[in-house]
C-alpha cells in the first residue's frame, strides 16, 4: 500500500517503545535488539533499510526494488522528516549492537481514523529466528494501542507461512479472500486483522 500523506488526527504520542528482552538462556544479551521509532532526520537509515528488503525479499511487498530505486534524495528525505515519527504515522527499526537489522512502518488509514495499517515487516537474515520479528510486532501493537486504535490491518503473501503463523499467533485473523499482491502479479496476498478491543 502506498504510505502517502494523511491527516493527522488528535492522537497521544506513544511512549517510548523498547522491546522487552528476548531471553537469556538463547542468546547473548548483545543479540538482544533494541526497537525505536526513527528520528526525522534518519533518512538515509530508512532509504538503505527498505531498499534492502525489497532487493532481498522481492515477493513480499507491493512496492518493487524498481519503483523504490526511482524516488530522489529529497523523496525519501521528505517522507521520513515529516511522518517518520508523527501522532499518526511510525517507522520503526531494530537495532542489534547499533546495527539496523529490521524495519517496520504503522500508519493511520486515511478514511478509518481507528484503523492502523502495518507495512514494509522485514528482518535482515543475519537476524532471523531471533525473535526480531515478534519483537518489532509487539511494539508496534503497542504504538496502535497507545494512539487508541481498535484494528490493526496488514497484508502477508499467502506464501509465506512463517509470517502467517507470526501475525495468527499475535491475534490477527484472516480478512476476506486472497488478493494479487500487486496489480498483474500472480503472488497472492491475504489481509489479516487484530481487533485491538479484543486484546
Amino acid at each position: 500500500m502506498n504510505l502517502g500523506a494523511s491527516n493527522e488526527p488528535r492522537r497521544r504520542c506513544g511512549s517510548q517503545l523498547r522491546a522487552s528482552p528476548l531471553g537469556s538462556t538463547a542468546e547473548d544479551v548483545s543479540r538482544v535488539p533494541s526497537i525505536r521509532k526513527l528520528d526525522p532526520h534518519e533518512w538515509r537509515v530508512y532509504r538503505d533499510l527498505r531498499l534492502r528488503s525489497l532487493a532481498e525479499s522481492p515477493d513480499v511487498f507491493a512496492t518493487t526494488l524498481a519503483e523504490a530505486q526511482q524516488r530522489s534524495d529529497a523523496d525519501w528525505q521528505r517522507q521520513v522528516a515529516s511522518r517518520a515519527d508523527s501522532r499518526s504515522q511510525a517507522a520503526l527499526v531494530a537495532e542489534i549492537e547499533a546495527q539496523q537489522v529490521a524495519l517496520a512502518w504503522c500508519q493511520f488509514d486515511d478514511s478509518n481514523p481507528n484503523r492502523v495499517h502495518l507495512f514494509q515487516m522485514w528482518v535482515h537474515p543475519s537476524f532471523r529466528r531471533l525473535g526480531i520479528a515478534r519483537e518489532l510486532l509487539n511494539v508496534a501493537i503497542r504504538w496502535a494501542a497507545t494512539q487508541e486504535a481498535q484494528e490493526i490491518v496488514l497484508s502477508v503473501p499467502s506464501r509465506q507461512s512463517a509470517a502467517v503463523r507470526l501475525y495468527s499467533s499475535a491475534g490477527f485473523l484472516p480478512v476476506g479472500d486472497l488478493q494479487p499482491l500487486r496489480p498483474g502479479s500472480e503472488l497472492l496476498a491475504q489481509t489479516m486483522k487484530l481487533d485491538l478491543r479484543a486484546a
